[in-house]
C-alpha cells in the first residue's frame, strides 16, 4: 500500500472542498447581504482526537485506535466550514420597502413554509395579501407575533417610514414593529440557502428594542471581497494541480523504478 499516494489523495479532495466553498462565494459577489463561508482544514488525527469519544465502540480510546493509521493520521481534512458575519457595505436604493441592518448579530425573522427562519437580506415586497414580506412571499414578522400570530399589513398605495429602532409606520401612523432578532451567538445559526438561517430553538435569540439598526431605503452588499477570492481560488487550483503530480510521480516513476529494481536477477 502506497501511503503517499493516499495521503495526496486525500488532500486533493480537501481543495476540491475549498475551490467548491470559494466558487459560491464569488457566484453570490452580488447577493444583498450575502456572508462568505470559509473552511477551517484539519489533520485526520487532530479530527480524530476530538471526535473519538463519540464512537460507537465500548473502549473508544483503545478498540478506536486500531482504526487509525499512523501513516496517514496528517492527511488534511475539511474540519469545519463556518459563515463569516462581518458586515458589508451599504448602498442607497431609495425604495421604501429596502432596509439595512446595522449589526452582524441582528437578523430580520421571517414565517417560511419550512417554519421561521433568520435573514439579514432586507428587500422587501408587499405580498398578495398585503402583507410586508420578502420578495419570495413569505411573511416579514413584527414584534408582536409570538403574542398575536399577526402579520404586518402595509397599504402599497400609502407611504411606509420607519425609524432606527425598526417601528413602523403607514402614512403617519403605527404599523407595527420589526421582529429584530439579536443572535447570543453566531456559532448556533447555520445556512439555508443564499440568505436565510436555522437556529436551534427560539431562545437562541431575542427582539431587540429601542436600538439604532434600521436605514431604511438601503441594502447591504455581501461581504465578499473579489480579490481575496480569486488569490484563494488560484491557491487552491494550484494545490490541486501539485497533488495530482505526486499521484502521478507515485503511480507511474515510483511504481516503475519498484518494478525494474525487483525484476532485475542479479547472477
Amino acid at each position: 500500500m502506497q501511503n503517499g499516494y493516499y495521503a495526496a489523495t486525500g488532500a486533493m479532495v480537501t481543495q476540491f472542498n475549498r475551490l467548491d466553498v470559494i466558487a459560491n462565494n464569488l457566484a453570490n459577489l452580488n447577493t444583498t447581504a450575502f456572508k462568505r463561508d470559509d473552511v477551517v482544514v484539519g489533520d485526520f488525527k487532530r479530527i480524530f482526537q476530538e471526535a473519538k469519544d463519540e464512537l460507537p465502540l465500548k473502549d473508544n480510546t483503545k478498540e478506536g485506535a486500531k482504526f487509525l493509521n499512523a501513516s496517514i493520521s496528517r492527511v488534511p481534512q475539511v474540519a469545519e466550514q463556518y459563515v463569516q458575519f462581518h458586515q458589508g457595505g451599504f448602498k442607497s436604493t431609495g425604495n421604501s420597502l429596502d432596509f439595512a441592518l446595522k449589526r452582524e448579530d441582528t437578523f430580520f425573522l421571517v414565517e417560511t413554509p419550512n417554519g421561521l427562519k433568520l435573514t439579514q437580506n432586507g428587500s422587501f415586497a408587499i405580498n398578495s395579501e398585503g402583507n410586508l414580506a420578502t420578495k419570495e412571499g413569505y411573511p416579514v414578522l413584527p414584534s408582536t407575533y409570538f403574542t398575536d400570530k399577526a402579520y404586518t399589513k402595509v397599504d402599497e398605495n400609502l407611504p411606509l417610514n420607519a425609524d432606527k429602532s425598526g417601528n413602523l409606520y403607514v402614512d403617519g401612523e403605527t404599523a407595527g414593529k420589526f421582529y429584530l432578532a439579536q443572535v447570543a451567538d453566531l456559532k448556533w445559526l447555520a445556512k439555508e440557502g443564499d440568505n436565510f438561517y436555522t437556529f436551534r430553538t427560539e431562545e437562541d435569540f431575542s427582539d431587540l428594542e429601542n436600538a439604532d439598526v434600521i436605514s431604511q431605503g438601503f441594502l447591504e452588499t455581501s461581504n465578499i471581497n473579489p480579490v481575496s477570492e480569486m488569490v484563494g481560488l488560484i491557491e487552491a487550483n494550484r494545490m490541486v494541480e501539485m497533488y495530482q503530480k505526486v499521484m502521478h510521480s507515485h503511480m507511474n516513476d515510483v511504481n516503475t523504478d519498484a518494478i525494474n529494481k525487483l525484476a532485475t536477477t542479479r547472477v
